[in-house]
C-alpha cells in the first residue's frame, strides 16, 4: 500500500511540475516575470505556513542559516524569477527540455565549489547538454527569443547549484522541511517586486491570477510535498529518472492549453539535452575483478582446492 502511495506521489509530482511551466504562460498574461514569481512563493509561503503546525516543522539551527539562505536564492528566488522571465519569449514546451538538464549544471557547480569529481560521462554529457541548449536557442528567430532561452539556461544553472546547496541540509532536515525554509526565504528576497505586483493586481484578468494560486499551491507547495514523499519511499534512481517525463507531458499541455507548436529542431535539441543527462547520470556496469585469479587447474584438469 505505501508502495502504491509512493508511485501516485511520484505520479503527481510529474503532472504538477509539467503542468507549471503553460500554466507560468498563462499567468505572464497579467503579470510581469517579477510579480508572477513573488504571487507564487508567497501563495506557496502562505500554504507551507499552514502546513508546518501540522507536519511538525522543526526551527532552523541558527549555522545552516547561510546555506538555507543560498538555497532560497538559488531554487526559490533565482530559479522562479529567470525561468518566469524567460518563458516571456520561450514556450512552455520548450523551457521545460532546457531545465530538464540542471542534474548536469549540479555536477559542474559541485565541482567548481565543493571539489566534487566529475566523471568522463559527466563531462561529454554536459558538453552535449549545452549543444542541445544551443539548438533549442537559436531554432526560432529573433533576439529576444535566442536571450530568453539563455535566460531560462540560466534558471537550470540556479536550479543546479540549488541541488548542491541543499545537500548537506538533507542530512539535518526533512525535505520539506528545507522546502519551507528555501521558499520562505527566496520569498523575502523576492520582496522588491512587491509594488508591480500591487499595481498588476486591479488590471490583472481572472485566468491570470488562478494560474498564478495553481502555481503556489500545486507545484510548488503539493509538488515538493509529494516529491519528498515519494524520494523517501522509492530508489531515488527509479524517482529522478522518471523526471525525464516532464519535458513531453510539458509540451503536450502547452500544445494543448495554449495552440504551441515546438519546431523539429526544438525536439531534437532536447531529446539530445535529456539523453545528455540520462547517460551523464549512468553508471557504468562494472566489469570482472581483474583481482580475481580464476581457478588453477592440475595436469589432469580438475580444479585446486583451496
Amino acid at each position: 500500500m505505501k508502495t502504491n502511495r509512493a508511485w501516485a506521489a511520484l505520479a503527481a509530482t510529474i503532472v504538477l511540475w509539467a503542468v507549471a511551466f503553460p500554466a507560468i504562460r498563462v499567468g505572464l498574461a497579467g503579470y510581469g516575470p517579477a510579480a508572477l514569481a513573488l504571487l507564487r512563493l508567497m501563495i506557496a509561503s502562505a500554504s507551507l505556513a499552514l502546513a508546518a503546525p501540522i507536519l511538525g516543522l522543526r526551527r532552523p539551527a541558527r549555522r545552516d542559516l547561510p546555506l538555507i539562505a543560498l538555497a532560497g536564492l538559488t531554487g526559490m528566488a533565482g530559479y522562479q524569477f529567470l525561468l518566469t522571465w524567460g518563458e516571456v519569449h520561450v514556450p512552455a514546451g520548450t523551457a521545460s527540455l532546457i531545465i530538464v538538464t540542471n542534474p548536469v549544471y549540479s555536477a559542474v557547480v559541485a565541482m567548481l565549489f565543493i571539489g566534487e569529481r566529475m566523471t568522463a560521462r559527466q563531462v561529454v554529457g554536459a558538453g552535449a547538454a549545452l549543444v542541445g541548449t544551443i539548438a533549442i536557442a537559436t531554432a526560432r528567430a529573433g533576439v529576444e527569443i535566442d536571450r530568453s532561452a539563455w535566460v531560462i539556461l540560466a534558471a537550470a544553472v540556479a536550479f543546479g547549484s540549488y541541488h548542491v546547496a541543499i545537500k548537506p541540509l538533507l542530512s539535518r532536515y526533512s525535505g520539506l522541511e528545507v522546502t519551507a525554509y528555501a521558499t520562505w526565504t527566496g520569498t523575502l528576497l523576492l520582496l522588491p517586486g512587491l509594488p508591480a505586483l500591487v499595481q498588476a493586481i486591479p488590471d490583472a484578468t481572472a485566468r491570470a491570477t488562478l494560474a498564478a494560486a495553481f502555481l503556489g499551491v500545486a507545484p510548488s507547495a503539493l509538488g515538493f510535498v509529494a516529491w519528498g514523499y515519494a524520494v523517501a519511499r522509492l530508489p531515488v534512481t527509479t524517482a529522478t529518472g522518471a523526471l525525464y517525463l516532464v519535458p513531453p507531458i510539458a509540451v503536450v499541455t502547452g500544445w494543448l492549453w495554449l495552440g504551441e507548436n515546438p519546431r523539429a529542431i526544438e525536439l531534437l535539441g532536447g531529446v539530445l539535452a535529456i539523453a545528455s543527462v540520462a547517460f551523464a547520470n549512468s553508471r557504468r556496469r562494472p566489469g570482472p575483478d581483474p583481482q580475481r585469479k580464476a581457478p588453477e587447474l592440475t595436469k589432469r584438469g580438475s580444479r585446486v582446492r583451496r
